[in-house]
């Protein structure tokens, strides 16, 4: 049975095609990965299967009475709710169907024997919605849900505004969770979760009887979760049976195949025009000639596309530092309150250390209590000398409205404009990205700019907040091979171990020293 039918779907951003007549077909049941690079439009074909954006030309057609769940890379939560008030109105329409069966009820008393019948009928189907869907545990099922992603100890009452990237994140999965829809609609969700949750959500989407759509670029985490995979590349959808290593062996050979007709076509091409252009003047063979130019006038091209240019990082080293990098005595960092106990750590020339633990334990935040970001609330953290820091920060936030090349032009504004462009598409931007604005990219094409202005700045010490996050397979083999070759020393926060295992020699386990209980 089909849920989803897409048909002739065209969209695109003022001169940039995003898709060209694609068509889709999601059956019951299926679980699928949308993958493809950054900024082919996997979040945007989200958006307009959802009605957040309205296509150039298509039809988008949902079988009837399916809820969607989607879950958007860049949901907003209102300011003012609590984790709990967010996590109930996942049932808000189970609370819609409670106050109309008390509607009911209050109106059964006037009603006829006919009317009463139909009454209690849809007394009867409410009554089974509200019991199939958990109406009468819902305190104990927010309660399960939080507690598996790890929400309950952040406290139930709490404004959603004070949290974290991951922290929302977090949330707003349980919140689709609980909704139990019909659909699933995936996009990047583990992106900012711990190793803890990541497995968590992989054991329930193996189990998930619905079908679900998601995008991720983990791929150890897509191989275990999905049996189709939809490829999205230079504005087309293609379908493949299996997982994402299946996925890339076919797609190797189609792609070989593909490759090679071409070459054949576009040789024939050349001794057909060569012909032509030798005997179209001769009277003699001017109908060879004109025959030739017939085939090649009927003749269905072979369309090759271009691969895109696939990001190179090579980050620039400076002098070299004292032995060590950094210093801390009795240090507590934290906000409002302690997020940890007194720590006394050093860091020394040289080394390659990832910082891993559950989300909102205090990472990020030690990270910005070492650069002088954040005041510690006790203690102290001294520096080494001559250290030149390479910051990547996990999200920006605010809606930039500069360009890419004044975005990096305002950081080297010794570059000429040729120096700022080369340095964008090292990193994996097309033109039009680049001339494009900052907020109108997407969350891989974003982090890629980020990337831009580390990698073009001589450091000796690189801290680097999440980096991989919406960084597409190309992107994130690239910046494990720099940060492989790099000589200075590495801060690193990650939760794939896939990726940090590779890079680091030491992993600093922050749940030993926080004051949070996970």
């Amino acid at each position: 049975m089909s849920i989803l039918n897409v048909e002739h779907l065209t969209h695109g951003f003022g001169d940039r095609a995003i898709f060209e007549d694609v068509s889709f077909r999601l059956l019951k049941g299926e679980h699928i990965g949308l993958v493809g690079a950054n900024g082919e439009g996997k979040s945007t074909f989200f958006k307009i299967v959802t009605n957040q954006l309205q296509p150039d030309e298509g039809k988008i057609e949902w079988a009837k009475n399916v809820r969607v769940g989607y879950l958007d890379q860049h949901t907003v939560l209102t300011k003012g709710m609590t984790i709990r008030e967010v996590l109930k109105s996942a049932f808000s329409y189970l609370f819609a169907l409670e106050e109309k069966m008390n509607q009911i009820c209050d109106a059964l008393g006037d009603a006829s024997p006919e009317e009463m019948e139909l009454m209690m009928e849809e007394l009867g189907t409410i009554q089974d919605t509200l019991t199939l869907h958990d109406f009468y545990v819902i305190d104990s099922k927010v309660e399960e849900v939080a507690r598996a992603l790890g929400i309950l100890d952040l406290g139930l009452d709490r404004d959603v505004t004070d949290l974290s990237g991951g922290q929302r994140t977090k949330i707003l999965l349980a919140k689709l969770l609980l909704e139990k829809p019909d659909i699933l609609l995936l996009d990047e969700p583990t992106n900012y979760l711990d190793e803890e949750h990541i497995e968590w959500l992989r054991r329930y989407l193996t189990e998930y009887e619905n079908a679900f759509i998601l995008i991720s670029h983990d791929i150890p985490f897509l191989n275990s979760v999905i049996n189709i995979i939809y490829h999205m590349e230079n504005q087309e959808l293609n379908r493949y049976v299996g997982d994402y290593d299946h996925f890339l062996e076919v797609y190797g050979v189609k792609k070989a195949q593909l490759e090679a007709a071409y070459r054949r076509q576009q040789q024939e091409i050349s001794e057909l025009k060569d012909f032509v252009a030798r005997n179209k003047a001769r009277v003699s063979t001017r109908n060879m000639a004109m025959s030739r130019q017939k085939k090649l006038d009927k003749m269905d091209l072979i369309e090759f596309a271009a691969e895109r240019p696939k990001p190179e990082f090579h980050f620039k080293i400076g002098r070299t530092p004292g032995k060590y990098i950094f210093e801390t005595k009795d240090l507590v960092i934290g906000y409002d309150e302690p997020l940890s106990k007194p720590l006394t750590l050093s860091m020394e020339r040289g080394q390659k250390i990832a910082l891993v633990g559950a989300n909102g334990i205090g990472k990020t935040t030690l990270l910005k209590s070492i650069l002088g970001l954040i005041e510690p609330l006790r203690g102290s953290v001294e520096l080494g000398e001559n250290l030149q820091i390479g910051y990547f920060e996990q999200e920006v936030k605010g809606d930039n409205k500069t360009t890419c090349i004044e975005e990096i032009w305002s950081e080297f504004p010794s570059y000429t404009q040729y120096e700022v462009r080369s340095a964008l598409a090292k990193c994996g931007l097309t033109t039009k990205h680049i001339e494009s604005q900052v907020r109108v990219l997407s969350g891989g094409e974003q982090a890629k700019v980020r990337l831009c202005k580390v990698v073009n700045r001589e450091t000796n010490i690189l801290l680097l907040d999440e980096p991989t996050n919406h960084l597409d397979v190309d992107a994130k083999d690239a910046l494990k091979k720099a940060l492989q070759e790099y000589r200075g020393s590495i801060l690193l926060i990650c939760h794939e171990p896939e990726f940090y295992r590779d890079v680091v020699s030491e992993v600093w386990d922050c749940t030993k020293w926080t004051t949070k209980v996970f």
